[in-house]
């Protein structure tokens, strides 16, 4: 088996802020979608890679021979931030941060990749799913 989880996550919200969701796909874990209530874009997108995150993590405790996580992101600000290249300034982005970062730790290696929308589909069919849902 390998010992790597790949996983797309899309947060998005319809106004901003707005109805929001958050959606991961990953192949070896399968697809997660929650509706979020009313939140920006941003929060949606940070609150789906710590669902990412925070499932690869309960993954791993049935794994443990996963020990890296592959991240790929159409948030191009969460990718920089995750990497540290751009500081998080909002208060609830930063606590949300901390979160993803103190999970990450329980993997030798976690990479965030910024990836074009039309290679996440997956993740944005999900995020639609779950906003859709509740709106009903």
């Amino acid at each position: 088996m390998n010992n790597r989880i790949t996983v797309y996550t899309d947060g998005g919200a319809r106004g901003n802020p707005g109805p929001a969701g958050a959606g991961v796909y990953s192949p070896q874990m399968g697809e997660f979608h929650k509706y979020l209530g009313t939140a920006t874009n941003n929060q949606a997108e940070y609150t789906a890679l710590l669902m990412a995150i925070t499932e690869a993590v309960a993954y791993k405790e049935k794994h443990p021979e996963i020990d890296e996580v592959e991240c790929f992101l159409d948030s191009e600000l969460v990718v920089k931030q995750m990497n540290r290249e751009y500081k998080v300034k909002n208060e609830e982005l930063q606590k949300i941060f901390v979160k993803i970062w103190n999970l990450t730790i329980k993997f030798k290696k976690v990479t965030f990749t910024h990836v074009r929308r039309e290679y996440n589909k997956d993740a944005d069919r999900l995020v639609n799913v779950a906003i859709d849902g509740a709106l009903k």
